[in-house]
């Protein structure tokens, strides 16, 4: 039984894609689109109309993490929410995931749509890939706004022990594939429990969905390769956050137990064009868990 299932498993981790669905699975129903990028298929929700904001999710996320933002910020906005190759719906290829690849990605995904410019909103890693992009691409970028992320010294700023560990694992990914497998499930829980305060939230269709997006085929080994870009995020991108011309919207949830507030108020302190802005009663993810208090804070720096 076991050996049949590590077979499935590892078969399924080189399987050809799922057909992208209909609906994205989020408070409302909205169409999933996708764009070939860099060879890759990319799944993203399109919402809106006017300035293009691009929403990015971090660290083993995806664009249900911007579900709440959809409605509110597309009656100003052309929302833009990509999962990012090697999560969520997207293709999962087996590259390296540098950050020069990855912002590789979200330039040619703004090419393939005909963006020349536009504010990056990014999330935990999220924001460090946006970060990027205002340094080595800075003519794509109007605005920039951090939220819980990402800062210097990322190890040292890093509290939670559970995504500590997942980052400097020596582990194989086969073996965490097959952990995956086993109590994937049990984890997802526990996570979700670090990095959202309001525990009421994770609701059984919460838990369900992101259990169901734990399970895509080819998932852990993009997920395995954060850790091993750490280095390149500390010394090409890192030292030069201090140089960010734009202005810049920092969010942070107060009781963010993965990055504390006062990372955030270091890149504050870094960022010589930057407003900072605490959310209280908000983890990790601020946007998911006081949509209102975010959305009216985006609204307001977004605006042209």
């Amino acid at each position: 039984m076991i050996v049949g299932g590590i077979f499935c498993m590892l078969a399924a981790s080189c399987a050809t894609p799922d057909p992208l669905p209909p609906w994205f699975d989020a408070v409302e129903h909205f169409p999933v689109n996708s764009v070939t990028v860099n060879g890759q298929r990319i799944a993203y929700l399109d919402r809106g109309a006017g300035p293009a904001v691009v929403l990015i999710h971090g660290f083993g996320g995806s664009m249900w993490q911007w579900e709440h933002q959809q409605t509110a910020l597309a009656q100003h906005f052309r929302i833009l929410t990509p999962d990012l190759p090697g999560s969520g719906l997207s293709d999962k290829p087996d590259i390296a995931y540098t950050p020069e690849e990855m912002l590789q990605f979200l330039v040619g995904f703004l090419d393939a749509l005909h963006i020349p410019q536009a504010s990056l909103v990014g999330n935990s890693m999220g924001a460090g890939l946006a970060i990027g992009m205002a340094l080595d691409h800075p003519d794509r970028v109007s605005k920039l706004v951090l939220i819980s992320g990402l800062p210097p010294q990322v190890m040292e700023h890093l509290t939670n022990p559970s995504i500590k560990r997942a980052l400097t694992t020596s582990t194989p990914s086969w073996l965490v594939s097959f952990g995956n497998w086993l109590f994937g499930g049990l984890m997802i829980d526990k996570i979700l429990k670090e990095i959202v305060y309001d525990h009421t939230l994770l609701t059984p269709a919460v838990l369900e969905r992101s259990n169901r997006n734990r399970q895509r085929p080819g998932l852990i080994k993009p997920l395995m390769t954060v850790g091993d870009n750490l280095p390149a995020w500390e010394t090409d991108y890192a030292p030069r956050i201090k140089t960010i011309p734009y202005a810049t919207l920092i969010l942070w949830g107060e009781e963010d137990r993965v990055f504390p507030i006062r990372a955030g108020r270091l890149l504050h302190d870094l960022i010589p064009t930057s407003t900072f802005v605490g959310i209280p009663q908000a983890g990790h993810i601020p946007q998911w868990e006081q949509p209102e208090l975010v959305n009216a804070q985006l609204l307001l720096f977004l605006q042209p």
